[in-house]
């Protein structure tokens, strides 16, 4: 007859890592221990545990990575592993290109879906910019903001394409051309005023609106880059073709 004691039951198995998971008993990173330790953890048969396993991982609470382990939550893109080749692929003019096709889109949608909360909290992150006294704390915010906007729109493929630029814009280079091109104070006040526009847009519910004020928005940030950049190209070039 099979056996049937707890330590042969998957159920019972997965009843307890189920647990485990709610009580958040897990290693660095949301790693698992291995089969064997939650096997002697637990007091239960390995075969029990790989089975419960394969049930927390078909419903998506877990993912294993070979070599590696399994850890809590859902598996990541496979193209979160490549995300400092592209850092270090792309350039500022590839971001904005990208930027200027898929943010207007999420603005658009955002003034369609996005819910009274949303726009509560797209009001305070632009608040946040304005009180940050440094260009570190700006940057920061206006990214948390422009990620709101992004949730907001519902769209959660357009959200992760959306991460995949906002983990470009952290790069060192990139973050010091922007503190040069908005280190002009008049740059900085049309910024804000152009944040609140697209901010009254989705609030009024106007998509249209709401996608070209984006728009504006990052035309202007893509000019103000081009101009710094070829400023800084002079910058190291003061002599220039001389011929």
């Amino acid at each position: 007859m099979p056996d049937t004691s707890p330590k042969e039951n998957s159920n019972y198995a997965l009843e307890k890592l189920r647990d485990l998971l709610r009580h958040g008993d897990v290693g660095v990173e949301g790693k698992l221990p291995t089969e064997r330790t939650l096997s002697e953890k637990l007091g239960l048969s390995r075969r029990a545990i790989r089975r419960a396993l394969e049930v927390l991982e078909a419903e998506g609470a877990i993912w294993r990575k070979q070599g590696s382990g399994t850890f809590v939550g859902q598996k990541p893109h496979e193209w979160s592993d490549q995300l400092e080749t592209i850092v270090a692929g792309t350039n500022f003019m590839e971001i904005m290109e990208v930027r200027l096709r898929i943010e207007p889109q999420l603005a658009q949608l955002a003034a369609l879906r996005a819910k009274g909360s949303d726009i509560d909290r797209m009001r305070e992150l632009a608040q946040k910019i304005l009180g940050s006294e440094d260009a570190d704390a700006k940057e920061l915010w206006d990214g948390a903001l422009h990620r709101q906007i992004a949730q907001a729109a519902g769209n959660l493929l357009f959200l992760s394409i959306f991460d995949v630029i906002n983990r470009v814009r952290q790069d060192d280079a990139w973050q010091s051309i922007r503190e040069r091109a908005r280190s002009n104070a008049n740059t900085m006040s049309i910024s804000s005023a152009q944040h609140a526009a697209i901010i009254d847009a989705i609030a009024a519910r106007d998509p249209a609106k709401a996608g070209e004020a984006m728009r504006r928005h990052l035309l202007m940030l893509q000019e103000r880059l081009i101009r710094q950049t070829s400023m800084d190209h002079l910058e190291d070039d003061p002599i220039g073709d001389v011929s």
